[in-house]
């Protein structure tokens, strides 16, 4: 039996690959596309949905993933800023519901290994900042991959690295910071998704990089979320939960 979808934000440009790769799969039945002016919530039930993929605006995110649950669909959110009070809320709700779903900061299953490369790196390598560039359609920043990366790393390094008292000339200028690790956001056209973790060492450096060239590159984790998000009963956060 087919797995009956919808994707909610059907007009954007993920939205639009998302579309096509559902169609070519036979393990899916798209039932319906949703955006802003659409009843989410009668439509999930009009439509028995059993996932719902959420392609929106940070905006939007927060109270879509609310409907998606409450109506009983397991949420499939690709959309980034979610705040992390958000993300527990919506945790408490689902499982309220005994229902699975997941939030993906970043779909591409080559961007998923280079963080989980960049979290073993960070137990060696401490000093650590990162680079991440988008398309400027992007309006949140950071990245909810940069900040995923950022908290990987976090985890896993031994020890913070020394921080110096620089005075910056441009406020700004050093970036954002997380967990004591220097975010730089870059939004451009002709960009798609992109991200460098340079690492210091003694007389070395390591760059990890990931690119994706089209949104394509995107679809493969979305599918493997949307098979997938049925067999959990709680949401989680990272496509890396998915993987073996």
């Amino acid at each position: 039996m087919s797995i009956k979808v919808i994707v909610n934000g059907a007009n954007g440009r993920m939205g639009q690959e998302a579309i096509i790769a559902l169609n070519a799969d036979p393990r899916f039945e798209l039932v319906a596309q949703t955006g802003r002016a659409d009843d989410l919530a009668s439509i999930i039930k009009e439509t028995n949905a059993d996932v719902v993929v959420d392609l929106t605006t940070a905006d939007s995110v927060f109270e879509n993933a609310k409907t998606i649950i409450t109506a009983g669909a397991h949420p499939v959110i690709g959309t980034s800023g979610l705040q992390p009070e958000e993300f527990m809320t919506l945790k408490q709700l689902a499982a309220e519901k005994n229902l699975g779903g997941i939030v993906v900061p970043n779909f591409s299953i080559g961007a998923v290994l280079m963080m989980r490369y960049a979290r073993d790196a960070a137990k060696y390598l401490p000093d650590v900042e990162i680079i991440e560039m988008h398309h400027d359609g992007k309006l949140d920043a950071p990245s909810g991959t940069a900040i995923k990366t950022a908290e990987l790393i976090h985890e896993t390094r031994k020890s913070l690295p020394e921080q110096k008292q620089l005075r910056e000339t441009i406020t700004g200028s050093r970036g954002a910071e997380k967990h004591g690790v220097h975010i730089h956001a870059v939004r451009l056209p002709g960009l798609v998704a992109h991200q460098q973790v340079l690492f210091g060492g003694n007389a070395e450096t390591l760059t990890i990089r990931h690119d994706s060239m089209h949104r394509s590159s995107f679809m493969p984790g979305l599918l493997l979320a949307c098979e997938k998000v049925g067999d959990f009963h709680q949401l989680m956060y990272g496509l890396e939960n998915l993987l073996d």
